[in-house]
């Protein structure tokens, strides 16, 4: 029988009994075919006193046909349900659910072909209906395997095509990973040529958009910078061109010389339109100066550079219209300070003078009777120098000024307002024209655009001190003009120098003159006295009380040493006033002989109270010059004390 063949095929198995046929009776089997497995042989045979449902080969078959079905499902996954099956094959988890008895055995020991020792030689007959039921059991097995195995075999032909893709896949990455490295030797390479062309490759081309910026662009800041730009390729060009030729040179040279026209009229026609603009009515120069040409001020430096001729044009343009602008402005504001009412003193308001009038006049020269004033006091007058406000009055508030003012008032306002004008222009020109221009240059500009100005200012201050006796109005308008300059030259302003030195050259010589005037009058009072002695009657009227002329003389030494307490032992005032007080000395010594005769004590007392009348005025003045007037005076007072 087959399953005795079989099982004599396999002699691992030898200790597996035949089942005999069951009576005489004749059986048909229906052998199933052999199939060739890696798993070996399925063994068919029944051990005596088992039962069919306990047969070794119906477990392992079982088991193996489970554990193929479901393991191929779990890892061949989506391939598996693709892969072809045997459409009635049935499910080997539903039709193998047998239970097998191993007859106390363990899987290795049934492999292995043991069997329990009291089994060895005992086994049942197996019926017809026993067998029937195997058949079916063993072709459902059968179905199952063949399922199985046609399962495994499109698990392995997806394996086998998986693992050629994933040799190609590698091939590819290979073949990529060397593209990449050359792709990476070959930008290395570019770069590194790049880097030694770049320079050269921009000196030798102008880009496209740069052309339509300088052609048809806004000017701007940007446009500045392109303009920077074409001014850099255009300086590399001309070194290029000294010194190779080359076809792209010669192709950039027409390019580049149009670019640069094309430059030059448009900075011209900016730069005219702007200066038309400074003549426009009401127009504040300085907002167009710091927003429209301090920001542009390459644009110059580049007509410079390639236009001269034109640039020199252009500069002549500007300096025309902002020298007749300041001559506008500033004669529409001295024609205001005209009408600032100012206090007049002439040559009745000296020392000498019995009769002091008090009057006041408008500027212009219409004399009016006004508020009563002091010639020799300083007073208040002194704080035109300490004021913090470095504003000029406006205009407007001088043509409505109803109150009356000396002759530093208007005085101050002019020069401020002009000083802080010729600053802000000086800072403009030495910003703007530079470096294109020296600075020599430029201050021959400044003095070009400031000289009517300048001329206007040195007028009006000879107006103002031309018949005045207000020595210490001179003396202040001094200390004023000496403040400017220290703040022009604290704002590094020295193109203004000259007229600084035009105003003192002014204001000195006339402050000398009215100190002469004082001296002359006192001299002249000095003659007007008796030459004799007065008799001993009129020696006892006579009063030694201060004479006024020393009260005067006290204010008026007073306000000097005041105004003078950084002045140097070389001003001209020095002198005057030494001067003055001798004149004193010897007018009081005469009138001290004329009032009181040969009474030695009374002429000695008068002397006493005049000195120490001075003294005591003097007392609170500061400064080098102080000290040595009140080290006089109390040398004076001292000398005679004992008779007083």
């Amino acid at each position: 029988m087959w399953l005795d063949r079989l099982a004599g095929q396999h002699p691992g198995n030898h200790n597996i009994a035949s089942s005999p046929q069951s009576n005489s009776r004749p059986i048909s089997p229906h052998p199933l075919p052999r199939r060739t497995s890696s798993r070996g042989p399925y063994l068919t045979s029944q051990r005596p006193g088992s039962t069919p449902r306990g047969s070794n080969l119906s477990l392992v078959s079982n088991d193996s046909s489970f554990s193929l079905l479901a393991s191929s499902k779990r890892a061949n996954g989506s391939s598996l349900k693709q892969s072809a099956t045997v459409d009635d094959a049935p499910d080997p988890e539903q039709d193998l659910d047998i239970d097998f008895d191993f007859g106390g055995l363990t899987l290795r020991e049934l492999a292995d072909g043991k069997s329990r020792p009291d089994d060895r030689n005992t086994h049942k007959p197996q019926t017809v209906e026993d067998y029937e039921r195997d058949k079916a059991k063993f072709e459902d097995l059968h179905r199952s395997i063949r399922a199985c195995d046609d399962i495994l075999s499109s698990v392995e032909s997806n394996l086998t095509s998986f693992r050629n893709d994933l040799a190609a896949v590698s091939a590819d990455i290979e073949s990529l990973q060397a593209r990449s490295t050359a792709l990476n030797v070959r930008l290395e390479n570019r770069k590194a040529v790049e880097k030694g062309l770049a320079p050269v490759v921009e000196e030798l081309s102008v880009s496209p958009l740069v052309i339509t910026k300088i052609s048809d662009g806004h000017i701007d800041e940007a446009w500045v910078k392109v303009l920077a730009e074409v001014d850099k390729r255009a300086a590399a060009y001309k070194k290029s061109a000294a010194q190779v030729q080359s076809k792209a040179l010669a192709d950039m040279g027409p390019l580049l010389e149009k670019l640069i026209l094309k430059a030059v009229e448009r900075i011209r026609d900016f730069l005219v339109a702007q200066i038309k603009a400074l003549r426009s009515p009401h127009i504040n120069a300085q907002i167009i100066q710091q927003q429209n040409f301090l920001k542009f001020k390459d644009l110059f430096s580049f007509l410079q550079k390639h236009q001269p001729v034109l640039a020199g044009e252009i500069c002549l343009a500007y300096m025309n219209t902002m020298r007749w602008y300041y001559l506008n402005q500033f004669t529409r504001y001295e024609k205001a300070l005209e009408k600032i009412k100012l206090h007049v003193l002439d040559k009745n308001d000296v020392l000498g003078h019995e009769d002091v009038s008090r009057r006041t006049t408008v500027l212009s020269g219409s004399k009016v009777t006004g508020a009563p004033h002091d010639a020799f006091n300083l007073g208040r007058r002194i704080e035109i120098l300490k004021t913090t406000n470095q504003l000029a009055m406006s205009s407007y508030l001088a043509e409505e000024d109803q109150s009356t003012h000396y002759l530093e008032a208007p005085f101050r306002n002019f020069n401020l307002a002009l000083i802080d004008n010729a600053t802000a222009e000086y800072t403009f020109l030495a910003s703007f024209f530079s470096p294109a221009l020296s600075f020599s240059v430029i201050s021959r500009h400044f003095n070009y655009i400031f000289e009517p100005t300048f001329g206007i200012g040195q007028a009006l201050t000879k107006q103002l001190v031309a018949d005045t006796f207000d020595g210490l109005g001179l003396l202040l308008c001094v200390r004023l003009n000496q403040h400017f300059n220290f703040e022009l030259q604290r704002r590094r302003v020295p193109a203004v120098d000259n007229y600084i030195n035009g105003t003192a050259m002014v204001l000195w010589p006339r402050l000398q003159s009215v100190m002469d005037a004082h001296c002359e009058s006192v001299k002249a009072l000095t003659a007007a006295l008796p030459s004799r002695a007065a008799s001993a009657a009129a020696a006892k009227m006579a009063s030694a009380a201060p004479h006024v002329v020393t009260q005067r003389f006290g204010q008026l030494l007073h306000g000097i040493l005041t105004l003078s307490t950084e002045a140097g032992d070389d001003e001209p005032v020095v002198a005057s006033l030494h001067r003055l007080r001798n004149d004193l000395e010897v007018f009081l010594t005469k009138a001290s002989n004329a009032s009181f005769g040969a009474d030695k004590r009374k002429r000695e007392r008068f002397l006493y109270n005049n000195y120490s009348l001075i003294l005591t005025i003097i007392s609170d003045a500061g400064g080098k010059l102080a000290v040595e007037q009140q080290e006089h005076f109390e040398a004076l007072k001292a000398a005679f004390q004992e008779n007083a």
